[in-house]
């Protein structure tokens, strides 16, 4: 496949673009994000692009604007100036998080994905905890999460860590790019007009596992701190590439932050929870000290690990937290809630 079809372009966004079409503007796919401009790919070639005065004026969030995998509508350059970005076209997927020091808004990290790989290290990176908040939000981007442990040479535990984590809902790889181990697992991801996003913490493998697919160190790579087996940044910015096989790959830096958003899918990461909540007694029960709770009971049987269930019950609060701070209805009716309880302290006399 070459030019745009090369990208992942199709029928079903040929049919989304004909409005903008009729405008004279051209087809144009996101390929690095930079601080106010872009690097997009057309069919005549690379260029770069800025939103259009009128576009920055009449987005409403951070989350409009262009990322790393959107399909977007330009006006092409004069000679060798810069493009102008007049729409993004629909999304299909998107993964988005909390924005980092705001909990007003949402940050879209990439967009357009097909596959999410969440690479995570089997050596002092390796956090279940972690994982359950990466896989929530896959879920609820629209793409197909996939696990992919990296490090198993400095881990002897690699396969009972493997297998703990496939309760988890998602396929789980154990994969080591420096010495060629689990590869040919990923191929059916990378199929041409395909994309994979690549997240994970700083140090996973991220860009090494790029460079492993593109057959060339494009990608700087560092090693982790011996100290404490934290990653350095290596990766600064979003970028989108085309592998030799016609697949495409988005490499993004190492996320420190990883806030829940309203899109995240909870439920999906714990199923096993769930299919054990159903023999609970009471259908509304919530594990936390109700009568003939068999998640409860679960637990003390040593059936179902305890910390599994802590993390269960704090991302509900987090989305719960999320969905007051952003619904009016549901943030007065706490703030009615909150106002009677002062009231009623108010008024009590204590005894004696």
């Amino acid at each position: 496949m070459t030019g745009l079809e090369g990208l992942g372009w199709g029928p079903l966004l040929e049919t989304a673009f004909a409005p903008f079409r009729a405008e004279g503007w051209e087809p144009a796919r996101v390929t690095i994000q930079h601080s106010r401009l872009y690097t997009v790919q057309t069919d005549a070639g690379e260029t770069l692009a800025e939103v259009s005065g009128r576009f920055r004026h009449e987005a409403a969030e951070p989350s409009d604007f262009p990322v790393t995998g959107d399909w977007v509508a330009i006006h092409p350059p004069a000679g060798e100036g810069t493009a102008t970005i007049h729409a993004v076209l629909p999304r299909r997927s998107g993964f988005i998080r909390k924005a980092p020091g705001d909990a007003s808004s949402g940050q879209l990290v990439a967009a357009n994905v097909d596959t999410v790989f969440l690479v995570m290290g089997l050596d002092g990176d390796y956090n279940p905890r972690r994982l359950e908040r990466y896989l929530s939000l896959a879920w609820g981007s629209g793409a197909d999460p996939v696990v992919l442990l990296t490090k198993p040479d400095l881990c002897p535990e690699a396969p009972e860590r493997k297998r703990a984590l496939e309760v988890f809902g998602a396929p789980v790889h154990v994969v080591s790019p420096k010495h060629g181990h689990g590869l040919d697992a990923l191929t059916p991801y990378l199929s041409p007009g395909r994309t994979v996003a690549l997240l994970g913490s700083s140090g996973v493998g991220k860009s090494t596992l790029v460079n492993t697919f593109l057959g060339e160190d494009r990608f700087e790579t560092r090693a982790v701190r011996e100290s404490d087996d934290r990653g350095r940044h290596t990766t600064v910015r979003r970028e989108l590439v085309v592998l030799p096989g016609g697949g495409l790959v988005i490499d993004t830096p190492g996320l420190r932050e990883l806030g829940l958003w309203e899109s995240a899918e909870i439920e999906a990461v714990f199923t096993d929870v769930l299919a054990i909540a159903a023999g609970c007694r009471f259908s509304d029960c919530r594990h936390e000290g109700e009568p003939d709770c068999a998640v409860n009971r679960a637990v003390a049987e040593g059936v179902l690990d305890h910390a599994r269930l802590e993390s269960y019950h704090k991302l509900q609060r987090e989305i719960r937290h999320l969905e007051v701070r952003h619904d009016p209805r549901a943030r007065l009716g706490q703030k009615r809630k909150w106002k009677s309880i002062h009231k009623a302290a108010k008024h009590h006399k204590p005894r004696g």
